[in-house]
């Protein structure tokens, strides 16, 4: 299952992403906005899609804004989640691959439709490697998280 949301600047992508879920056979929950609402807010989404993917283990998310930074912030708010903003195929992979990324956040103001597909597609086709270095920085991060400050 991939959670996808986006505010008033990622609407349209949202909204293509949705129609390449559909080429690809991807299950996928939208979790707003449902229609253009140029006063909405990003933390909303990032946070919804956030807790969403926690909630359900083994699960992806992706966010949408302008420049896909406050709303990787908002998501990574949320206990469990690790969101970044990727540029390309090559952080996608890494993001999976190596930090087990499991929320990508996606600027529209610097990505074309065909970079963002094409960055979504290495993003959901790449599994975490499991390298024990991998899982002990990860692993830091966790501890840290569970830290009360």
């Amino acid at each position: 299952m991939v959670y996808i949301g986006a505010d008033h600047r990622g609407y349209k992508l949202k909204e293509k992403i949705k129609s390449w879920f559909g080429e690809w056979g991807e299950t996928y929950k939208d979790l707003g906005p449902d229609k253009f609402d140029p006063k909405d807010d990003y933390p909303d989404f990032g946070i919804a899609v956030g807790e969403a993917v926690v909630k359900d283990k083994g699960s992806l998310g992706i966010v949408v804004c302008g420049s896909g930074i406050g709303i990787s912030v908002a998501a990574n708010k949320v206990k469990g989640v690790r969101a970044a903003v990727v540029f390309n195929e090559d952080g996608a992979f890494h993001a999976r691959d190596s930090d087990d990324l499991n929320v990508l956040s996606l600027p529209v103001d610097y990505l074309s439709e065909r970079q963002a597909k094409k960055v979504i597609e290495v993003f959901l086709k790449t599994k975490f490697s499991g390298e024990k270095r991998h899982k002990r920085r990860i692993g830091k991060i966790k501890e840290y998280e569970n830290k009360s400050l």
